[in-house]
């Protein structure tokens, strides 16, 4: 069927009219919604939508390319929805990627930390060095325990 004959199908509000506008250009619609939403259910809901909206304007105008004239339809709700889909406090795919990386990216260790590690570790390390065999055991043994006690503990005691 032409466009003008959906056209006077529409001027004499015969709902055959959405039955030939949907066989002639019902997948080129569907794909437009379906391109801009990714969403099948939506899709189809916007070319719904944009039948009624034909059937509501067209009276009054008459559009001369009919496929232009329906797909700008279906193109304006698809953005619409696609908006309201993905309103700030709609949506959540950001919120549960975040929960997924909420244990990577917070960490207690930090470089400078580790650093400061580093540099004790080596001033403790050259300090033994000085010292002769005897009396390194003197001051290894303590800072043994006071090593494992850290590391158990996690802090120093107040005493």
């Amino acid at each position: 069927m032409l466009d003008n004959e959906i056209i006077d199908l529409f001027y004499e509000r015969s709902e055959q009219a959405i039955m030939e506008l949907s066989k002639k250009y019902g997948s080129v619609c569907r794909k437009v919604a379906r391109n801009i939403l990714n969403n099948n259910l939506d899709a189809e809901e916007c070319v719904n939508d944009s039948f009624l909206g034909a059937w509501n304007t067209i009276p009054p105008q008459k559009p001369n390319p009919l496929l232009t004239y329906i797909c700008r339809i279906v193109r304006n709700l698809s953005v619409k929805k696609y908006h309201a889909n993905t309103a700030l406090k709609r949506n959540s795919f950001y919120d549960a990627a975040l929960d997924e990386l909420e244990y990577c990216l917070a960490s207690p260790a930090n470089v400078e930390t580790e650093l400061a590690a580093k540099e004790l570790t080596l001033l403790l390390d050259s300090f033994l060095d000085t010292l002769d065999k005897k009396k390194s055991h003197y001051v290894c043994a303590p800072l043994l325990v006071f090593r494992f006690h850290i590391r158990y503990c996690g802090k120093v005691s107040d005493q």
